[in-house]
């Protein structure tokens, strides 16, 4: 996937002592991604908006609010609702690209 006409945050987002980073990409209508790494260990997130997780490589089990968990190896999307926390369980060094979604 490539985007073009985008603005790039150089400075990067940092999450648990560093194990788990992103950079900000804003699009000319508004809209905002993140790409990041993940590296191996648990976290817990929360969200403003909608979110949407597209994992690109790597594994992981994911947990929503009152939900089961879930496992995504290699590629898969999941979708987090807006003011919601959610778990992470990451084996291997995870790709992510997540957007926000008003909505």
């Amino acid at each position: 996937m490539t985007f073009t006409n985008v603005t790039l945050n150089k400075k990067a987002n940092i999450y648990f002592d560093g194990k788990v980073t992103s950079r900000t990409v804003q699009f000319t209508d508004g809209t905002r991604k993140t790409l990041g790494i993940m590296l191996p260990g648990e976290y817990e997130f929360s969200t403003v908006e909608r979110e949407e997780m597209e994992i690109l490589a790597g594994k992981l089990d994911y947990k929503l609010n009152g939900q089961d968990w879930k496992t995504i190896e290699e590629q898969g999307i999941f979708f987090v609702p807006a003011n919601e926390s959610f778990q992470l369980k990451v084996y291997s060094v995870v790709d992510y690209c997540c957007s926000y979604h008003k909505e």
